[in-house]
């Protein structure tokens, strides 16, 4: 679901595109070098495949359809959303969007739920699936999350004005009922798995106060995960659903409300890069989702630690050396 700034009462002059391609450059710098480290570290030192990992490897993959997205919505947003790239690379171009924010929600969701089937119902057959079974779930929710968001590939989101053309989900003049599903999609896709996160989140929490569970380490960084994913999840996909819906209602009654369905639009546009944000928060579920992912991390971070300090110390060494400071 994106902007349509140019039909009846939407904003002529966008106040928040400005801000929007920079915000988006700089979650593309700090998303792109924590996701290919993330797959480094998934490629080449995790050894064993549990569900856990599995589910977060797939998410790992969700982000890289959004990293290989954005250079061309920063693109179109630097030079005022015009779209010079042609109409299939534009439904292309959507469609991997939309694949990364449903992937993220589902594996998101994936993740946490099996979390809380480890601490709530602990010998649940559910916690002693197989790699492959793990598999099935992953591939299960890529087939429901590319079914979904088909129709973006099959509608036609260009819209020409003029002698410029604009790449946007859909066109709202042409409410057909592609448009009609997308945007039921982009709203039961957000209430549905925040009420599943919300709930692990309280049973979690409940089971560990009735078993007096707090100080385990185990039961500590599950509801830790949960918190965490419960965060980023809110943080990146609220921002837009509340700022949607709210541009949708006003949008019934655009003689009365005008001026408020032009702010409302603008603020949607600005959530964009809440929802983008996504890509660069999903490391830090990586380090709170698997202790194998931590320690495989740690011996990297330390090898930077290791170097800096040598280069420290030398550059130390070399200024207290009299025949050094002699020759400068």
């Amino acid at each position: 679901m994106e902007s349509n700034n140019h039909t009846g009462c939407n904003p002529t002059e966008n106040v928040v595109s400005p801000v929007l391609p920079y915000l988006l450059i700089i979650e593309l710098l700090l998303g792109l070098p924590g996701n290919l480290m993330a797959l480094y570290i998934f490629c080449r030192h995790l050894r064993s495949w549990r569900p856990n990992i599995l589910f977060l490897f797939n998410l790992l993959l969700a982000d890289f359809f959004l990293l290989l997205s954005m250079p061309f919505r920063i693109h179109a947003y630097l030079h005022s959303e015009i779209w010079e790239f042609g109409n299939v690379w534009c439904q292309i171009n959507l469609f991997m969007l939309a694949v990364n924010r449903s992937a993220s929600i589902g594996f998101m969701t994936a993740v946490a739920v099996h979390r809380y089937f480890k601490v709530v119902h602990p010998h649940n057959k559910i916690n002693f699936i197989s790699s492959r079974q793990a598999g099935w779930i992953a591939g299960f929710i890529w087939v429901v999350v590319i079914l979904m968001r088909l129709p973006l590939l099959i509608e036609d989101h260009m819209i020409t004005e003029e002698k410029y053309s604009f790449c946007r989900s859909f066109n709202s003049k042409n409410i057909t009922f592609g448009v009609k599903l997308h945007y039921a999609i982009y709203i039961f896709e957000f209430f549905l798995p925040l009420l599943v996160l919300i709930f692990c989140s309280i049973r979690i929490s409940c089971i560990l106060r009735q078993r007096q569970l707090n100080k385990e380490k185990k039961v500590r960084q599950a509801i830790n995960t949960v918190l965490v994913i419960v965060g980023v999840f809110i943080l990146c996909f609220l921002p837009g659903v509340a700022t949607g819906l709210t541009a949708l209602f006003l949008k019934e009654k655009l003689q009365i409300h005008c001026e408020a369905y032009k702010v409302a639009s603008q603020l949607f546009v600005l959530s964009i890069g809440f929802t983008y944000l996504n890509s660069a928060l999903d490391p830090i579920i990586y380090c709170f989702s698997s202790s194998m992912f931590r320690n495989a991390l740690k011996p990297s971070i330390n090898r930077v630690g290791i170097v800096q300090l040598q280069l420290n110390r030398r550059s130390r060494s070399g200024l207290s050396n009299p025949r050094l400071r002699s020759r400068k």
